[in-house]
């Protein structure tokens, strides 16, 4: 069964079916999936999801960089809060976004510190607690500052990776993991992720589907609403193995063995 690492299953799209939308998923072969926690308003709503569906749902909970400017003391209470909680598996969605700079720079540079921190304060037998980054435009800004915690920090996974060949290979130097979403789909804008996703090793590769963003655009038919869903993890899995020249079971297990490694998930 696949696991999709990255779903924003918060999202008020969802609001009108979001069991059927897990439903829809689970026969689909989506086995698991982790919901993104990306802010003090929906960090706690993906929590109480994930323990609405135990053993099946796990969830993140971070400020993404667009939210920057709302990490203060007390949200950095909330968020140590939340990774009480055992349905939280991972830190984040935090890290740097320079290309919407929806936030001030500096701003997203103490938010982002102030979670790496967490990371390393949860650690369990010496390990950090798993990371789930984000990466926009700002590279050598997010790999400096992931310098300032070398050798204190868990697994890490660039998840929703966009980026170049240098940009991933420096992530994969440091044992990193990468997730890849539907935009490898992307004619205009991910083809060469076509190429790059060969190049990933399988215990490093884990895939998302970013719902309700980025449907694949190669998806047929393409749904009326062009909401994405967990569902179309499936296409994404097939897309990957088509690229990697695998079966679609090998990268079934491949991601599906990642991803309860990384995030430690039962089974």
């Amino acid at each position: 069964m696949l696991i999709d690492i990255g779903a924003n299953l918060t999202h008020d799209s969802f609001d009108r079916d979001r069991a059927a939308v897990i439903e829809r998923a689970r026969a689909a072969g989506v086995g698991r999936m982790v919901i993104t926690g990306a802010s003090r308003e929906h960090s706690p709503k993906a929590l109480e999801l994930a323990q609405a569906y135990p053993g099946e749902l796990f969830a993140t909970a971070g400020v993404h960089p667009h939210h920057a400017s709302e990490y203060t003391e007390e949200c950095d209470i909330e968020m140590r809060a939340l990774h009480a909680h055992a349905e939280v598996v991972a830190v984040g969605e935090t890290g740097l976004d320079y290309f919407r700079d929806f936030s001030p720079r500096p701003l997203q540079r103490k938010a982002f510190e102030r979670q790496l921190q967490i990371a390393v304060d949860l650690a369990i037998n010496g390990v950090g607690k798993p990371l789930f980054l984000h990466q926009r435009d700002a590279h050598a800004d997010f790999m400096a500052m992931m310098k300032n915690f070398d050798g204190q920090l868990g697994p890490a996974v660039v998840h929703c990776f966009t980026g170049t060949r240098e940009e991933m290979f420096d992530y994969l130097d440091n044992d990193w993991y990468i997730g890849i979403t539907g935009w490898l789909c992307d004619e205009r804008r991910g083809a060469h992720l076509r190429e790059l996703v060969k190049h990933i090793p399988a215990n490093r590769l884990m895939i998302e589907t970013d719902a309700p963003y980025l449907m694949p655009r190669n998806l047929q038919p393409m749904p009326k609403d062009r909401r994405n869903e967990p569902m179309y993890l499936a296409h994404i899995a097939e897309e990957v193995a088509r690229d990697r020249g695998e079966s679609i079971e090998a990268v079934t297990q491949a991601t599906t063995d990642a991803a309860t490694t990384f995030f430690r998930l039962p089974g």
